[in-house]
């Protein structure tokens, strides 16, 4: 969701050892945006319009080793696997 990125990524930011280096506003994005930036860390919303969340963490583990998913919500469902 914009809301919940617009307002993650300053905060993240703001930390002296963190940088934001990109940002996605769909799943089918975050490929492209991983492959410019080559980050540590990509933080995904379970519920990204196009491709999920788990499944955008499960792209990234297979095309991307070399970056980790931090997934996170603002939605108060259960998936049954969270």
């Amino acid at each position: 969701m914009p809301v919940t990125r617009h307002a993650v990524a300053p905060l993240l930011g703001m930390e002296d050892d963190l940088a934001v280096v990109g940002q996605a506003g769909t799943g089918n994005e975050v490929s492209a945006v991983i492959r410019a930036h080559r980050p540590d860390i990509a933080v995904l919303d379970i519920e990204m319009p196009g491709l999920d969340g788990a499944q955008v963490a499960e792209h990234v583990a297979t095309h991307h080793p070399g970056t980790r998913c931090v997934v996170l919500t603002r939605h108060a469902h259960d998936h049954g696997w969270l």
